[in-house]
């Protein structure tokens, strides 16, 4: 026996098992082969949203095609005003947020979110336009809606097209 645990042929046998238990591993583990992006349910969160805002607030009234919803949350903004974020997939899985607050000044809101205070263009979509702010450094996109009650900003590492996508499908929902 003590031939097996002494030297180099000791040394040869412990590796040879310790490879063949990982190999035997890596043989019935699973693998991981499909994309996983855990989905979060945001009606919840928008409900409550609704309730502690003064305002109707903007959803989509369904996911764009091929979207995957990520996250969601309500927080306080600098100003102490409630804001929401709606955290998205993209179908060329970047990544878009969606956020919305009352809070003031709405110029500085929305230059938070987009990291950036300067327009780059104007963006039609569904007949309204929207601001386009763009940060090279940090490949970042946004569009940019300010109302009389409320700013809306989405933004990320979407492509214009797929931001658009996002803002044709945010719709109003009556106070309360």
């Amino acid at each position: 026996m003590r031939r097996f645990t002494q030297g180099f042929y000791g040394y040869a046998v412990a590796l040879f098992v310790c490879l063949a238990g990982a190999g035997l591993f890596l043989l019935v583990a699973p693998q991981g082969g499909q994309e996983h992006i855990p989905r979060r349910d945001y009606s919840i969160t928008v409900a409550n949203f609704g309730h502690s805002v003064p305002y109707g607030v903007w959803a989509p009234r369904q996911d764009p095609p091929g979207w995957v919803p990520n996250s969601n949350r309500i927080a306080k903004g600098e100003s102490g005003a409630q804001v929401l974020y709606l955290g998205y997939a993209t179908a060329k899985r970047e990544h878009a947020m969606f956020a919305q607050s009352n809070e003031q000044p709405a110029a500085g809101f929305a230059s938070r979110l987009a990291n950036s205070d300067k327009a780059v263009g104007t963006q039609q979509v569904g007949g309204v336009a929207w601001e386009q702010r763009y940060r090279e450094d940090k490949n970042q996109r946004s569009l940019v809606r300010v109302l009389p009650e409320v700013t809306l900003v989405i933004t990320g590492t979407a492509d214009w097209p797929e931001l658009a996508e996002l803002a044709a499908l945010l719709q109003q929902r009556p106070k309360g």
